[in-house]
Parts: C-alpha cells; sequence; structure tokens
C-alpha cells in the first residue's frame, strides 16, 4: 500500500482533514506515514480558507496503536540525522498556527498518544482506551513525554508511563487529556461542533494567538507579560481586528479576511 493510500489528506470545507489509512493495522505509524502526516500539516496551512485540522484514524477500532513494531518499520532510526522523523511531526504540530482537533475514533496507545497530545483539544469516543505501554517491549515513550508532561499530573504521568498499563476514556477526561467523551455515534457530530465554534471566529486572532502561546511556554511571568503587551498592540493593527471592532459596534456579524 502506498503512502498516499495509507494517509488521506481531505479538505473539507473550512477544515482539513488528516486521517491515518491503516484500520488493518490499528493505524500504527511508520516513516512514510509520518512524512505524510507532515505533509497534510504543510497542506493545511498553505490554504487560505482552511480553518482547522482534524486528525484521526480510519475505522472505529484504534486512532492510532503507536509505531508499527514490523521489523524495518516503526523503530527504524538513520542515525547520521539530527532529529527522528516522529519528533519533527511534534515540532511541526507544536508550531501550527490552525487549531489541531484530534477525533479519537479508538485504541490511543504509545506513538499515539503523542499524536493526541500535539493536538490543541481532543473529541473522544466512550470506548477509547489510552496508555503507553512501551515498557512491555523494552522501551520508553521519551518523545511522548515532551508533550504529555505539560497536559496532565506529573504523578499520572509518571504511573501511566511505569507502568504501561492503559486507561479508559473517562479516566483521560478526568486527568485533563481529553476535552470531551462522547458515545461512538454521537463522535462526527460533536467534532463538527467543536469545528463550528472554530472556524468563525477571526483567522488572524487564532494565527498570531497560537503563535504567541508558543512563545511563552518557556517564559517567567515578566517575560511573558512584557512579550504580550507587544504582541496585542501589533493584533490591533490587523485587518481582522479593525473588522472584529467595527462589526461589534455596528451590531453584525464580521467578515474575516484573515489579514
Amino acid at each position: 500500500m502506498s503512502d498516499v493510500q495509507e494517509v488521506l489528506l481531505e479538505r473539507r470545507g473550512q477544515a482539513f482533514w488528516i486521517i491515518i489509512n491503516r484500520p488493518e493495522k490499528r493505524n500504527a505509524i511508520h516513516g512514510g506515514v509520518v512524512a505524510a502526516m507532515r505533509e497534510g500539516i504543510r497542506q493545511a496551512h498553505a490554504d487560505p480558507e482552511v480553518r482547522a485540522i482534524v486528525l484521526t484514524g480510519a475505522g472505529d477500532k484504534a486512532f492510532c496503536a503507536g509505531g508499527d513494531l514490523q521489523p524495518g518499520k516503526g523503530f527504524a532510526f538513520d542515525f547520521s540525522k539530527p532529529s527522528v522523523d516522529y519528533a519533527d511531526l511534534l515540532r511541526d504540530a507544536q508550531n501550527a498556527t490552525q487549531p489541531i482537533i484530534a477525533r479519537v475514533n479508538g485504541t490511543c496507545m504509545a506513538g499515539g498518544m503523542g499524536l493526541l497530545c500535539m493536538a490543541d483539544m481532543a473529541v473522544v469516543a466512550d470506548h477509547a482506551l489510552f496508555g503507553l505501554p512501551e515498557v512491555k517491549v523494552g522501551v520508553f515513550p521519551m518523545q511522548v513525554l515532551s508533550l504529555l508532561q505539560n497536559l496532565v499530573p506529573r504523578r499520572l504521568v509518571r504511573e501511566w508511563a511505569l507502568t504501561g498499563e492503559p486507561i479508559g476514556a473517562q479516566e483521560a477526561l478526568d486527568a485533563g487529556l481529553v476535552n470531551y467523551v462522547v458515545p461512538t455515534a454521537e463522535l462526527d457530530a460533536k467534532t463538527d461542533w467543536l469545528l463550528s465554534r472554530l472556524v468563525d471566529k477571526s483567522p488572524t486572532a487564532i494565527r498570531r494567538g497560537k503563535y504567541a502561546m508558543r512563545a511563552i511556554e518557556a517564559m517567567s511571568f515578566d517575560q511573558a507579560i512584557a512579550y504580550t503587551e507587544s504582541q496585542i498592540a501589533l493584533l490591533a493593527m490587523t485587518e481582522d481586528a479593525k473588522e472584529g471592532l467595527a462589526a461589534f459596534n455596528e451590531r453584525r456579524k464580521p467578515v474575516w479576511t484573515g489579514r
């Protein structure tokens, strides 16, 4: 199966869908899949009409079971390169200026947890299971930890990573790992609902806002407040900010240009 078939890239209205299409392999990822996903993020950002990205897996069994464990697949490294392809995907997602929604349609394990963590929001089917089972095969969720440690309490991160045992959707919700848990039959409707709350907002505000949130993550309060006071001044000069204020005062719906 070609890489194009293994990852489907689809523009649906104002959303760009990235779908891992390996249901027979529980949507496990390998180098070709990762490359196609990175291309999807690039295409989404190159399209001025796209307002959000949806990341999901084909079928209803698995979102992503992690790296493909077949020889030469998920653990094939080129040590001459200064970075790992999967890590570069997480970097791309962290630097994305469009919102990313994870539509978790089933099992989300190991490297799949990294894909979940790289999204801004997550809508989850209630039958989904989550976990970091790497210790069961002699490895550790090294790259996933770089994102997971900022999403859930440290005690839980350590329990999940050191025991490798799975947790259910409700536990994931209680831990703050996901935003919504819904019956499987309502997963698409809830995803569409969340998309609708994003695509009618100012794309300029979201783009610059995501950029600022990323920038201040490692800053102290004094650094962050100084940085953001300059950012709000710049944002006020954009066409979207001027249109938003005008629409508010004229009591009409704004017409966003994205500039």
